[in-house]
């Protein structure tokens, strides 16, 4: 794993290979067409890849698709929990803009990605990296970075939902595990509890709230694993500590301060949506 430090106000860009070769060549490729782009780091499997955007915060990873231990995809999935750079919860601090880096796969069989790049949450680049082909992939990510926080930035679809699938199409011998019931501790007794019937779920520090219309429960998993097991149909994550279920939100509203507010049929709770997660709300 290797880094180096930006200028200020540089575009910033962390590359993921396995290949040495293959990362000389697209560092090699991105110095053409994308010179003020600054390469911060260079990882060689998907672990590594999230430990620099979690150092760095660039604003565009480029992942291989195929990386041992930890795929791209995978790799991208920890990297939408990451916190903001001033490590709290999924929210920027006062003033600060924070947002998850633009992802560009690189792969050698376009099939696996095409349904998250058709609809704008990433990009791709098929392996040798072709000038041409890379020049389009960067004016897209370019012409997205430059909306980011306007009004006419586009709404995005739910990145978890699609990765979710895409590492369905990574492994199509298996599908993804989805839970059905939650075994979680109800005072003394154990419970179980239908996936359908939970409202929310809510993290602390130890525990995950399970929270139905007539139950609270707790349980150990944390939501970042939680975020792999539950249909992404079903629950939306708005905060790096909540999952909501889509069927139960009753509406959105803004505070004084301007966060958007999720409002749960047959709660009186009122979930916070942190700016990671707006975008799934944007019009409302």
């Amino acid at each position: 794993m290797t880094t180096s430090h930006p200028s200020d106000n540089a575009v910033r860009g962390v590359i993921a290979d396995d290949e040495r070769l293959m990362r000389d060549q697209l560092k090699a490729r991105l110095a053409e067409v994308w010179p003020e782009l600054q390469i911060v780091g260079e990882a060689k499997n998907g672990l590594e890849a999230v430990d620099l955007v979690a150092q760095h915060h660039p604003d565009v990873v480029f992942l291989d698709i195929r990386m041992p231990g930890l795929s791209g995809v995978d790799a991208a999935r920890r990297i939408a929990q990451l916190p903001a750079p001033d490590g709290s919860a999924g929210e920027a601090a006062e003033g600060e803009d924070w947002s998850l880096p633009e992802i560009v796969f690189i792969t050698a069989y376009d099939q696996y990605a095409i349904e998250a790049f058709e609809q704008g949450v990433a990009d791709y680049v098929l392996k040798p990296a072709e000038r041409e082909r890379l020049s389009v992939t960067v004016s897209r990510i370019k012409q997205r970075l430059a909306l980011r926080g306007t009004d006419d930035e586009p709404p995005a679809p739910h990145l978890q939902q699609l990765l979710h699938k895409l590492a369905a199409k990574l492994n199509p011998g298996g599908t993804p595990p989805v839970l059905k019931w939650i075994q979680a501790t109800v005072g003394q007794a154990i419970q179980m509890i239908p996936i359908e019937d939970v409202l929310f779920f809510i993290s602390d520090e130890k525990y995950t709230r399970v929270q139905t219309a007539t139950i609270e429960a707790l349980i150990r998993k944390p939501i970042k694993e939680l975020v792999d097991e539950v249909d992404p149909d079903l629950f939306w994550q708005i905060h790096r500590s909540t999952l909501v279920n889509t069927h139960y939100i009753a509406g959105v509203t803004r505070d004084l301060r301007g966060r958007q507010i999720v409002s749960i049929k047959g709660s009186n709770e009122k979930l916070e949506v942190s700016r990671s997660y707006t975008h799934l709300f944007k019009g409302m």
